[in-house]
């Protein structure tokens, strides 16, 4: 069974063809990190035209190195959510058009759940129910995942996700963006003392035991306050420091949702796993608490992208889901299709 899926929900262009949902034939990836970057930040209007600019020129191209044509696929698996709504419009006109076409089944998806498909594109076949660690730009959440096609929060983000927060402090310390990258650079230079104390207070301290829940505007603030205070202070300590406070954090969630669902599955994924600290920390947390774990081996899966949407696409499209031209797209998740 051969699908295309197509990502635009933030600042990448991705298509993908996938066959079975697990064997990859061609992923094209624009990124738009250039065109965002002197404004730290994503901006919707280029994010949508740069969309509108690039996804014919990629979709010729997985056609080209898959040597398909558009009438040999059996679905198209397309993000309708969440994201920002003008980029969501360009990659589901394109869906559309496909199916108007050809009368290819459309399988429009949550790009959140879609994060989780990619161990098939590793070769790593799921026993569920499992937990789904997600960890981006613009989320920071826990789900309980019974099937693909489902997934129930158990934790979310309150303010900035762990990404949005790598970029602030980034900002702060006048490294480049996206701050995730630098940052870990920065941070893998420090060599903390045997007796050094922590620079940062932890996060969430009083939060009830049986509660999951992110929050990174504050750690955001008390960086700020650091520099101010202890100018002194490397640009090396901060970032170290930042990591481990948020990091700890993370393990801590992992930990009550652990409890909480009795899951001891876990799979992680957005781009905030593209850290090896982080991958590193999550691989002996789990290897001490005796729990699996699985975050993608490439980096490239890691961040949004056409396969994963294609892949997740290939068990809903299999268990009787699908769309004509009626659908919607929409900036918040959807949790539950099947």
């Amino acid at each position: 069974m051969i699908g295309l899926g197509i990502e635009t929900s933030c600042d990448e262009t991705s298509l993908a063809i996938v066959k079975d949902g697990k064997e990859l034939l061609s992923l094209k990836i624009f990124s738009q990190i250039d065109l965002h970057k002197p404004f730290r930040g994503i901006v919707p209007e280029i994010a949508s035209r740069a969309h509108l600019e690039k996804i014919n020129p990629l979709l010729s191209e997985v056609l080209e190195e898959s040597k398909l044509q558009l009438a040999d696929l059996d679905y198209v698996a397309v993000t309708r959510s969440p994201g920002l709504t003008g980029s969501l419009m360009i990659g589901a006109q394109l869906a559309r058009s496909i199916h108007a076409v050809y009368g290819t089944p459309i399988v429009p998806l949550c790009h959140l759940q879609a994060h989780f498909a990619v161990l098939h594109l590793e070769e790593v076949e799921p026993v569920f129910p499992v937990l789904g660690l997600l960890l981006s730009g613009g989320n920071s959440a826990i789900y309980k995942i019974p099937h693909f096609g489902k997934m129930e929060v158990v934790g979310d983000t309150m303010d900035d996700a762990l990404g949005e927060a790598f970029d602030k402090v980034a900002g702060l310390l006048s490294l480049p963006y996206p701050g995730g990258p630098p940052i870990e650079k920065e941070a893998s230079k420090y060599v903390p003392g045997s007796k050094e104390k922590d620079l940062l207070p932890p996060l969430l301290r009083n939060l009830e035991q049986d509660r999951v829940a992110f929050s990174f505007s504050g750690l955001k603030t008390a960086v700020s306050h650091l520099i101010a205070k202890q100018p002194q202070l490397s640009t090396q300590a901060v970032c170290y420091h930042f990591q481990k406070t948020a990091f700890e954090l993370v393990e801590r969630n992992l930990k009550r949702a652990v409890s909480i669902t009795g899951i001891k599955r876990i799979v992680a994924g957005g781009g905030v796993l593209a850290n090896s600290t982080l991958r590193n920390r999550l691989s002996q947390f789990a290897e001490k608490n005796s729990l699996e774990f699985f975050a993608p081996q490439k980096k490239i899966y890691c961040t949004d992208n056409g396969a994963m949407v294609a892949a997740l696409g290939y068990y809903l499209f299999k268990q009787g889901y699908s769309k004509s031209l009626d659908f919607t797209v929409s900036p918040v998740r959807q949790e539950t299709y099947i």
